[in-house]
């Protein structure tokens, strides 16, 4: 009996093939740690960012940039640390900007991650990310609800901040196998 429904699955087309996630997790660095540096020292600004405060500069000074190689978020869950090996967290003041950029370089996503008063762009106030905080916990911050299931993207990081000083550890994305159980609960891709 079984030879005959061997037989017959591979008559209508074979077995179907099983497709296997990342089985090992690997890190990108996003951000490289920046010195502690006076609001007024930062010269660049981001003008189509507005935050919505009444005592500070409403216009955020650029801290520090960073941008991730094309990956592929298929299989995985994606996590900011500070450290390559995942074992640290990170700090930031004030915020991150986090840009998903797609293959054709358009944006496709945005959100920040910080202790910040709401930040717009344009008519758009962006989702924080997370609880608003200076210093966040390892792999508390999972990316994944922001990238597509398929294809490349890049993350596209700006430190900003408005009053005091700005400054930045180092920021690792994280690319972490998704196991069947975890992940999937916080996931609102495609919705």
């Amino acid at each position: 009996m079984n030879r005959v429904l061997l037989c017959l699955a591979l008559a209508l087309g074979g077995c179907p093939k099983r497709v296997e996630g990342p089985s090992t997790a690997r890190a990108i660095r996003l951000l490289a740690e920046t010195a502690e540096r006076e609001t007024t020292q930062l010269t660049e600004l981001r003008g189509d960012l507005e935050v919505d405060t009444r005592d500070f500069d409403r216009t955020p000074h650029v801290v520090a940039t960073g941008e991730t190689p094309p990956f592929s978020a298929e299989g995985v869950d994606v996590r900011l640390y500070g450290d390559e090996a995942g074992t640290q967290g990170f700090q930031v003041d004030n915020f991150i900007l986090l840009e998903v950029v797609g293959a054709d370089g358009k944006v496709l996503r945005t959100a920040i991650v910080g202790f910040t008063d709401p930040v717009s762009q344009g008519k758009e106030t962006l989702d924080n990310l997370g609880r608003r905080a200076f210093a966040f916990e390892p792999g508390e911050l999972n990316l994944s609800p922001l990238l597509p299931e398929r294809g490349l993207v890049r993350v596209r990081a700006t430190v900003l901040d408005y009053y005091g000083v700005g400054r930045v550890t180092d920021v690792f994305l994280r690319l972490e196998p998704r196991t069947s159980a975890g992940g999937a609960g916080d996931d609102l891709r495609g919705q």
